[in-house]
């Protein structure tokens, strides 16, 4: 609504998907042991820090969408043309949105959905599936590159080295939390079980830096930080149950400030093998620009 100012009192904040998507606090009490609602979508721009873009150079990021229920995709295209037109970055250079594709499971892109004038509705496809079923053969080493600053909290202190059990609590988590919020409900799985489970892969190698960082609000002119910890971290274990897990956390990122780009991963494993059980979707798109 134009005459709307705050959606924590818009009398239709109920049906705004603007408060839905990006305001989701704003719709009622927060679930047990949740201090913020987590948005329904994640930026992946990390290869932009520190870029100057010339006049008429293209440039591109990646945005993951969880909201499943309604077609969210096209709030964001039409935010993005809009904000493009604006102003983006701290010198609010403007841009045009000449492109949108949704992409695929390996980010491939798949099919184009905004033209650059209209958005091409016919051309959507079904959101990615995810499968969280054990991998079929055996795993026992893998390697977890943490390619943006990453901030996990234990026990409300923040976490300096990411012992397994601590990583993968932190993922499932935000998983179930995300289908809670909005897919088709929380993880059923022994979460008591596969933690204890998870508590008994060794941590055998780290690899990390903590990096300071901070971002520049707009809105309120306050600084946020957004530190973390980047590198390598290498686990040994049992690790077949687990690394479905971590594969999703590739699409949904691990810790605090995700939505910002923050926590994310990538793994490396011999013999990477899904099962066939469907667990988690998204939808993940790229705007070009």
């Amino acid at each position: 609504m134009p005459e709307c100012t705050d959606a924590r009192t818009c009398p239709r904040r109920r049906i705004c998907p603007y408060a839905r998507i990006f305001e989701p606090a704003s719709l009622g009490e927060l679930p047990s042991g949740l201090a913020d609602l987590p948005r329904p979508f994640v930026f992946r721009a990390a290869h932009l820090d520190g870029l100057v873009i010339r006049p008429a150079q293209p440039f591109h990021f990646d945005v993951h969408i969880f909201e499943l229920r309604d077609p969210a995709l096209f709030y964001f295209v039409r935010a993005f043309a809009e904000l493009a037109r604006e102003g983006l970055g701290p010198e609010c250079g403007r841009a045009e949105l000449f492109r949108v594709d949704q992409l695929g499971a390996d980010r491939e892109r798949l099919s184009e959905v905004f033209d650059g004038e209209s958005i091409l509705a016919g051309r959507t496809l079904p959101p990615i599936e995810l499968s969280l079923a054990p991998c079929r053969l055996p795993v026992d080493r893998v390697r977890v590159r943490f390619r943006t600053p990453t901030e996990l909290k234990a026990a409300g202190k923040p976490v300096l080295q990411p012992e397994f059990g601590i990583l993968f609590a932190r993922i499932r988590d935000r998983i179930s939390t995300l289908r809670a919020l909005y897919g088709p409900g929380p993880l059923e799985i022994d979460f008591r079980g596969m933690g204890e489970r998870a508590a008994r892969v060794r941590l055998v190698r780290s690899g990390l830096n903590w990096v300071a960082l901070a971002r520049l609000s707009s809105k309120t002119g306050r600084r946020h930080p957004l530190g973390g910890f980047i590198g390598e971290a290498e686990y040994e274990g049992e690790l077949a149950e687990f690394l479905p897990y971590l594969e999703a956390a590739r699409w949904t990122g691990v810790g605090r400030q995700t939505v910002w780009g923050k926590g994310e991963i990538e793994v490396e494993a011999p013999d990477f093998n899904f099962g066939p059980a469907t667990a988690a979707s998204l939808t993940s798109g790229r705007a070009r620009k």
